[in-house]
């Protein structure tokens, strides 16, 4: 476990040789470590991959109430620092906790987060660890801002009506009890393209009925209000963002709109017939545009070893071509979805 500011517990894994080239994963709300099993699985030959359950997930327990001591603080919250609960702020908080638990001086890596944890990334963008450890990011289906707004779960036209019921549907307190054939069904249309096969479709089920109604609810109020505009425009690094053409939850509005307002974005690409779970819907493609930017912003091939002094030399010198300007095209692709 990985202590927080205000003295939350994460649940940090890592995987992988050390002295490899490092990627963090971060997951989005409902969803655990788990969810990044396929880039784990393909990343670990040459890749020290982090992962990290956000609080109230998985093995992180829920955080004390926002406003009350926790007794346990770290760092500069220091003891009995009061709890930041469900927040954008406690997202930052956690991220840099496990930055500066499992990454060394002057070491950098990508940072990779889908949906929360994407927006985790751009709550943490004026944050000094980021600055210092992040080498490039990967933001997939995710959004700064009007996220209920802009959501096309409800089948209804944008307006009041539709942000309201988006927002009583997210923001349910009711248990959501065992995965059933109705709710997988439900599931798959609101988060995943419809050509899902039902493994993925089951798997993401699973993840999402085992987070706990407290974290589910707790974090969903904080999505209804999250604006993070300010922060995008602050995360001066390069960034690639990823979408699902189908993503009912953060349709493809969303990632338009980070494309344009990143200082340093390095290109938009839209899977076709996707959703929302892309790293489990389209693994191979999402896996493959983390290697693009290991390659590109730490300058290690596929396969390739490299010791602990020599990617710092690597690293750096990616971070000088960026810091020079290079920082892509910003142009929009399209990929088939694996």
């Amino acid at each position: 476990m990985v202590t927080s500011a205000d003295g939350a517990a994460i649940h940090v894994e890592q995987y992988g040789p050390a002295g490899a080239p490092v990627v963090v994963l971060a997951h989005g709300w409902t969803c655990s470590t788990r969810f990044w099993d396929a880039q784990i699985r393909d990343l670990t030959a040459d890749h020290r991959v982090v992962v990290y359950d956000q609080r109230g997930h998985g093995a992180s327990p829920a955080p004390a109430p926002a406003g009350v001591g926790s007794g346990i603080g770290s760092g500069a919250a220091g003891v009995g620092t009061a709890g930041r609960g469900y927040s954008t702020e406690a997202l930052a908080d956690d991220l840099e906790a496990v930055l500066a638990a499992t990454l060394g001086p002057g070491e950098r890596a990508v940072l990779v987060g889908h949906s929360m944890g994407g927006m985790t990334i751009m709550a943490a963008a004026r944050r000094p660890l980021l600055r210092q450890h992040a080498a490039a990011a990967l933001l997939c289906s995710t959004g700064p801002a009007r996220l209920t707004a802009e959501a096309l779960v409800v089948p209804l036209g944008p307006g009041g009506l539709r942000t309201r019921l988006t927002g009583a549907v997210l923001g349910a307190k009711a248990p959501l009890g065992p995965v059933t054939p109705v709710s997988r069904r439900i599931l798959k249309y609101a988060t995943m393209g419809p050509a899902s096969p039902p493994e993925r479709v089951d798997a993401c089920a699973r993840l999402v009925h085992a987070c706990p109604r407290g974290a589910r609810h707790g974090w969903s109020r904080v999505l209804a209000t999250l604006d993070l505009d300010a922060e995008v425009r602050e995360l001066r690094l390069p960034v690639s963002v990823v979408v699902g053409s189908d993503d009912r939850l953060t349709p493809p509005v969303h990632a338009r709109r980070l494309a344009a307002a990143l200082p340093h974005c390095t290109g938009l690409t839209v899977l076709p017939g996707m959703g929302h779970m892309t790293p489990v819907e389209a693994p191979e493609a999402i896996t493959g545009q983390i290697r693009e930017l290991t390659l590109t912003y730490l300058g290690v091939k596929q396969g390739e070893r490299v010791e602990p002094g020599e990617r710092d030399e690597r690293s750096g010198a990616a971070a000088a071509v960026v810091d020079a300007g290079g920082d892509g095209d910003g142009r929009e692709n399209e990929e088939a979805g694996a």
